[in-house]
């Protein structure tokens, strides 16, 4: 692995409000790690922060598309920008969001380079789009779909580069046995591990990431992750809690292969809240995982 470098991409413009009158805490995520002693832990190198624009969803209503967009979308170029700056040094780029939408950022900043791959974990497909839901408006609920092309063009179209991410080049991991789109990500033909399968097996699971990614016609590839992945008993400082996922092991015997391949480029993580962590006790666990698998 090329040295790593831990940037900050605090944004939240892809949730919604937890509760009127809030905005959703995720954007405390990178502190909350670097308050575990993130970066020393992995010995990276320190590449600041992107900062995210305001979160105001202003007069959006559902039906108006994804809101934050234009915020999102020019966020989006910044942290490419930031990021490809960081790959042409030959760097390991470990993302700390924010939520999921941040993916468009590597995506974009990837994209631009050639042809790359993306492992999203996630305790759901994030597939949501105009044509399988009545509901589009969270871009965190969407970005996979975004990434792979479906939906606005000012979000999934940036620079004529659309999409970011080919069908043929993602694989997707940790959604329970009731997740809402299987049917669409089934037919988009995305490989798919849900959650059972993944703790029945993390090995297999893994190679069977790998097989799929580390091809000669790909560039490399992108890790996302949401740790919604985890269970709600282990990480219920989520905006979306949900029974059925993964342990903290679990977690790191998926991941530890999948990070080490010489393919992968870099690795985003998002959704934890620390308002929901008031002792810090979930914090702390996710930063030993997030350490073991890094080193």
């Amino acid at each position: 692995m090329p040295d790593a470098v831990v940037l900050d991409g605090p944004s939240n413009l892809g949730l919604r409000p937890p509760a009127v009158g809030t905005v959703p805490g995720c954007y405390k995520l990178a502190g909350a790690l670097r308050d575990q002693g993130f970066l020393g832990r992995i010995g990276a190198g320190d590449a600041g922060c992107v900062t995210p624009p305001r979160y105001d969803r202003g007069d959006w209503k559902p039906g108006d598309g994804v809101f934050n967009a234009a915020s999102m979308a020019k966020y989006t170029v910044r942290l490419a920008d930031r990021i490809g700056k960081l790959l042409d040094d030959d760097k390991f780029v470990v993302l700390l969001g924010g939520e999921c939408s941040n993916l468009l950022g590597p995506a974009l900043a990837l994209r631009r380079r050639g042809r790359y791959g993306v492992v999203y974990l996630d305790g759901h497909s994030d597939f949501r789009t105009v044509d399988n839901d009545a509901y589009v408006g969270a871009a965190g609920g969407e970005a996979l779909a975004l990434v792979t092309g479906r939906g606005q063009d000012d979000l999934t179209d940036l620079e004529g580069l659309k999409p970011y991410v080919r069908d043929t080049d993602a694989v997707m991991l940790g959604y329970r046995e009731d997740e809402s789109y299987l049917d669409s990500l089934k037919a988009a033909g995305i490989p798919d591990w849900s959650a059972l399968a993944v703790i029945d097996n993390p090995a297999v699971a893994a190679a069977g990431v790998l097989e799929h990614l580390e091809r000669d016609d790909l560039d490399g590839f992108w890790v996302h992750l949401d740790v919604d992945i985890l269970d709600a008993e282990v990480m219920p400082a989520v905006d979306s809690p949900d029974p059925g996922g993964l342990q903290h092991d679990h977690l790191r015997q998926l991941l530890r292969p999948i990070l080490a391949s010489p393919k992968c480029v870099g690795f985003d993580i998002g959704i934890f809240d620390p308002d929901l962590d008031p002792d810090g006790r979930y914090a702390a666990e996710l930063t030993d995982t997030l350490v073991a698998v890094l080193t």
